[in-house]
């Protein structure tokens, strides 16, 4: 059965009159009368008296009529439920980040600012395990709207959002130190760049995610040589800052990150300021992506950033 076969017996009952159904509904009469009678067939009754002037109902079609009203009614309204449901998804914008930035950035900035200007994200929390090149392949895909990461010309993966197709925001600086768990009298247990003969335990980031590049670039064109040895290798700089927290070695972690577990003086800076790695944290989004509440949050995120500086 077919709901339009529904919508013709309801046009036939309001009008009673063949003619001016098929009229109503669009089609020729000789259609109009043939799917009616394919749907007396599939109800295996009559539905029509076609023996009056004007056409009535028989005792089974007014009892249809009612059934037939009710569910092209209820059809009308999920309908439009469903299309509610797609506009809102597809004005919704979808946000990716790691899960650094996500513990350190997003519920401090991103989050008080969408609340300022009464606009949600949806979060896709399964990107905080994703590796380096999966959220540049995820706003690539479209399979998001807009992309938070670090930024550093030694993350080569990025380079390519830097097609035409694409642009970002610099919504805040950011600096890699090297931390070290304090010994009893509060200095730090390990300190670069070590020597030969006792490398410095060393806690770093798998090759593939978005910080290693960036601290191997950066060591690599230092005057001194750090003697590092790798104890273990990790994604999220959470974990490097568990391992450093319990005196297990030095790493490199996001001094958002790390301002509280400084204050305390349980960790401490692990070498001078030319250890230090600074950082931009940008945002990209597709130039010709037609959400509109990503236009607006997008224009209003700059304007911010204009008129008060990185956030």
């Amino acid at each position: 059965m077919e709901i339009r076969w529904l919508e013709d017996f309801i046009a036939l009952a309001k009008t009673r009159h063949f003619s001016r159904a098929a009229d109503e509904q669009n089609v020729t009469q000789p259609t109009f009368s043939r799917r009616i009678k394919l749907l007396e067939e599939e109800m295996r009754v009559t539905l029509i008296d076609r023996n009056t002037l004007p056409l009535s109902l028989t005792p089974a079609g007014e009892v249809f009529l009612q059934s037939a009203e009710l569910i092209t009614r209820q059809l009308r309204d999920t309908k439009e439920r469903c299309q509610e449901i797609r506009k809102q998804e597809e004005s919704q914008i979808r946000f990716v980040t790691t899960q650094t930035l996500f513990l350190s950035f997003y519920k401090e900035v991103i989050e008080p600012f969408c609340q300022d200007i009464d606009m949600d994200l949806d979060i896709n929390m399964k990107s905080s395990s994703w590796l380096g090149i999966d959220f540049v392949n995820s706003l690539m895909e479209q399979q998001c709207d807009i992309m938070l990461c670090y930024w550093h010309p030694a993350i080569n993966f990025i380079r390519s959002l830097d097609d035409e197709q694409y642009e970002y925001i610099v919504i805040a600086e950011e600096t890699l130190i090297p931390c070290s768990a304090t010994d009893t009298d509060g200095e730090p247990k390990f300190t670069l760049p070590g020597a030969k003969r006792k490398p410095l335990p060393y806690i770093g980031y798998y090759e593939n995610s978005f910080l290693q590049p960036v601290i191997h670039h950066h060591l690599q064109r230092q005057r001194d040589i750090p003697q590092l040895q790798t104890l273990s290798e990790n994604y999220h700089s959470v974990s490097i800052k568990a391992m450093v927290k319990e005196g297990y070695g030095i790493g490199w972690i996001p001094k958002r990150l790390m301002l509280d577990t400084l204050n305390y003086g349980k960790v401490a800076l692990a070498g001078e300021e030319n250890w230090h790695i600074p950082l931009e944290i940008r945002l990209y989004r597709s130039k010709f992506n037609q959400n509109p509440n990503l236009t607006q949050f997008w224009e209003a995120l700059k304007e911010k950033i204009a008129r008060s500086g990185p956030l």
